[in-house]
């Protein structure tokens, strides 16, 4: 079986065979530093740590960076609000980035580059275009020639005459064409800079990317990623000054993971449903968001509500009670019983079926989907009369396959004493109000976590089995 991925610049599935035999060479574009990350941000993260961590499951060896934008307007206009300095507010926002994908179950980069560490490079890379004359200074800006790249539009799909019509030339701003971009912009007055052979300013957005992916992964590399609103002008313009320098293709394979909705509505600021991982996990466990971004193919919209990442926690629950019964078992379990191997195959088949999910395009819904049948076949085991040590194992092992694939950790099977007795007056309620399926799964949940209950006249006792 192959791995095959959807490739935005061919807008198709294709076989994926990297550049090296074993090896895949792989950049994902970071956040910019300027705030905690959103959920938006959070979406790229886990999707393509999945990635990383299924291509590692099938042998390959993965150089993963992810950048750091740690100088842009958005921080200048943080340390300008704040009265803080540029370097103070990035290194702030790179620590709780690192919290937060941590709490994910996001696997850190290979290598995270940062633009204000990569300065000399970015700008031997603007001389380079304009020595081929790619660019072209102007009062201290530098700017690529759109159209001297002939393949500009060829990830987005659009044409130069069709672009051609939105292009706008902003005030202060001097061109030769409305379709160039910057690569270099001059400092204003008290921003912070850097010296340049233009004069002192600071990078643009696009050719930071470029420059970092060039440094750490070479010409060529075999998978760029990031979220959807990158593809165009973000990728467009880094393939354009990119195979403008070198002459080779960029990237083999281009994955862009959907937008997020945010109860039905499109997230921003404007509307007030600017959701923080920050905040969100502070109120629910992070690996029950991770799990609910997964639970939608990638490339497909998403929409987050807490209604919805509530009926997450559950589904999530059944798995984790389904895997700490087995735990609970295992000590008390035989290799006497006879039809061991109808399960074993059971389990093998699953496997297939698992592989073959994430396979197609890392299609992490459908893998979620063989979870719950393997969960389900778990607890169809578990009401055998006799168990064998075999069997159980077998369980365990394929469950912990698929946890380490999807980046999903069950944490602490103690639960402290006032948790337990939450839980109990979680059920209590659930019982009073006749809602018997939550009341169940409660119960499950205590008994895998080898907690007794015993509903008696003056209230419900537990006890530690």
């Amino acid at each position: 079986m192959s791995i095959q991925i959807y490739n935005t610049l061919t807008r198709q599935k294709e076989v994926f065979t990297p550049l090296e035999e074993g090896k895949v060479k792989m950049y994902v574009c970071g956040p910019t530093v300027y705030n905690y990350i959103h959920i938006g941000n959070a979406r790229p993260a886990i999707v393509f740590d999945t990635v990383r961590r299924y291509l590692e499951f099938r042998g390959y060896d993965v150089n993963y960076v992810s950048n750091f934008t740690d100088v842009d307007d958005k921080l200048i206009r943080a340390a300008n609000e704040l009265g803080e300095d540029v370097p103070t507010i990035a290194n702030r926002f790179i620590e709780a980035y690192f919290e937060d994908i941590t709490a994910l179950g996001c696997k850190r980069a290979d290598v995270h580059p940062r633009v204000t560490e990569t300065m000399d490079l970015i700008i031997e890379f603007i001389e380079a275009l304009i020595e081929k004359g790619y660019a072209y200074e102007s009062n201290g800006d530098v700017y690529f020639r759109t159209r001297e790249f002939k393949g500009y539009g060829k990830l987005s799909h659009q044409s130069i005459d069709e672009l051609k019509i939105g292009a706008r030339i902003q005030v202060g701003e001097k061109k030769q064409d409305a379709l160039d971009f910057a690569l270099w912009k001059k400092a204003k007055d008290g921003e912070i800079s850097w010296e340049s052979p233009w004069g002192r300013g600071r990078p643009g957005w696009h050719i930071e990317c470029s420059a970092m992916a060039k440094q750490y992964l070479g010409d060529t590399i075999d998978i760029h990623a990031g979220g959807q609103d990158l593809a165009f002008p973000h990728h467009e313009n880094e393939i354009a000054q990119t195979e403008a320098l070198t002459g080779k293709s960029f990237a083999r394979y281009w994955m862009h993971n959907g937008y997020i909705n945010i109860n039905n509505e499109k997230m921003s600021k404007s509307l007030g449903n600017f959701v923080l991982v920050h905040d969100i996990i502070k109120k629910h466990d992070p690996q029950v968001l991770r799990f609910f971004m997964l639970s939608v193919h990638y490339r497909n919209p998403i929409n987050y509500s807490e209604e919805l990442l509530e009926n997450t926690r559950a589904a999530f629950d059944r798995i984790k009670t389904s895997y700490q019964n087995l735990k609970h078992r295992a000590g008390a379990s035989t290799n006497l019983t006879t039809n061991n191997q109808e399960w074993l195959d059971q389990i093998a088949k699953l496997h297939q079926q698992f592989v073959k999910e994430l396979d197609d395009d890392f299609n992490t819904a459908n893998g979620i989907s063989v979870l719950f049948e393997l969960s389900k076949l778990a607890n169809l085991y578990l009401l055998e009369k006799n168990t064998a040590e075999e069997v159980i194992e077998a369980f365990l092992k394929e469950f912990d396959l698929y946890f380490n694939i999807l980046g999903l950790s069950l944490g602490s099977e103690e639960l402290l004493d006032e948790e337990i007795e939450a839980l109990i007056e979680k059920r209590n309620q659930a019982r009073k109000d006749r809602n018997f399926k939550l009341s169940d799964e409660i119960r499950d949940q205590l008994k895998g976590m080898n907690i007794i209950l015993e509903d008696t006249a003056q209230g419900t006792r537990w006890k530690r089995g």
